[in-house]
């Protein structure tokens, strides 16, 4: 687990160069609110998170039998990021922000509607200002 990153991921790489190519200027790792979101934008009050399959447990319900090897140590970890991923929403949230998730197929398979959804949530954001 020592050479899992926890920041500069590949998809996160990807999506803050899109983000900056269309011109977003962001914070990442903003570590002024809760979660320290990937990637920032404190002026409009929304935090993207780029979220892995694995470690965030997509689709958990169906895929938490295909660990074969320390299943309880694993199960427990992910269920723990799964929990831990609904109260930086809800924390967030509350005090006002947007949160925005992507998982890593979406960031892979489909990266410019995930820079158009970021982009429609700034507008609506400047619009609200």
């Amino acid at each position: 687990m020592q050479a899992v990153k926890s920041k500069d991921t590949k998809i996160e790489l990807l999506l803050r160069k899109a983000l900056w190519r269309k011109g977003h200027r962001y914070r990442k790792n903003y570590p002024d609110v809760v979660g320290k979101p990937d990637i920032a934008f404190p002026k409009y009050k929304l935090a993207v998170f780029c979220d892995s399959e694995f470690w965030h447990g997509y689709e958990w319900a169906t895929r938490e039998n295909d660990i074969k090897s320390n299943h309880r140590f694993w199960t427990n970890k992910i269920e723990s990021n799964i929990k831990r991923d609904r109260f930086v929403n809800k924390s967030l949230e509350d005090s006002g922000w947007k949160v925005i998730r992507f998982w890593e197929n979406d960031i892979y398979h489909d990266l410019e509607e995930c820079v158009r959804r970021v982009s429609r949530e700034i507008k609506a954001q400047r619009q609200e200002n």
